[in-house]
C-alpha cells in the first residue's frame, strides 16, 4: 500500500517545539519533492513548506520563516519539519505531501497525502 505516515504532533505551550515525521511506505521519496502543508478550522488549506527532490532548496511560508526547518533523509525515506517557537496561530492538522517532480509546489498538484497530525499550541 503506497502511503505517507505523518507524526510528532501534540500539545505544546507557546513558544515550544515539535518535530513532525513524515515517513512513506510502498515507495521511494527519492523521486518526489515534498511539502508540508496545514488546515486550521474554519480556514483553507495553506502551504507551510517544501523541500525539492534533492533537498538542496527549501521554502517557507512567511508566517514560518526562522522558525520552521524541512529537511529530509532519503535512506530512511523520510521527511522532517522542526518547529520551533511555535504560536497559538500554528494549531493547525499538519499535512505531508508527495510530488513526483524535481520542484516544490504550494498547490494542491500531488501524488500523495498523508493522514494529517494534530498540532495544538496553547498554554
Amino acid at each position: 500500500q503506497l502511503q505517507l505516515v505523518e507524526s510528532g504532533g501534540g500539545l505544546v505551550p507557546p513558544g515550544g517545539s515539535l518535530r513532525l515525521s513524515c515517513a512513506a511506505s510502498g515507495f521511494t521519496l527519492d523521486y518526489y519533492a515534498i511539502g508540508w502543508f496545514r488546515q486550521a478550522p474554519g480556514k483553507e488549506r495553506e502551504g507551510v513548506s517544501c523541500i525539492n527532490r534533492s533537498g538542496d532548496i527549501a521554502d517557507y511560508a512567511d508566517s514560518v520563516k526562522g522558525r520552521f526547518t524541512i529537511s529530509r533523509d532519503n535512506a530512511k525515506n523520510t521527511v522532517y519539519l522542526q518547529m520551533n517557537s511555535l504560536k497559538p496561530e500554528d494549531t493547525a492538522i499538519y499535512y505531508c505531501a508527495a510530488r513526483r517532480s524535481y520542484f516544490c509546489s504550494w498547490y494542491s498538484d500531488h501524488n500523495y497525502w498523508g493522514q494529517g497530525t494534530q498540532v495544538t499550541v496553547s498554554s
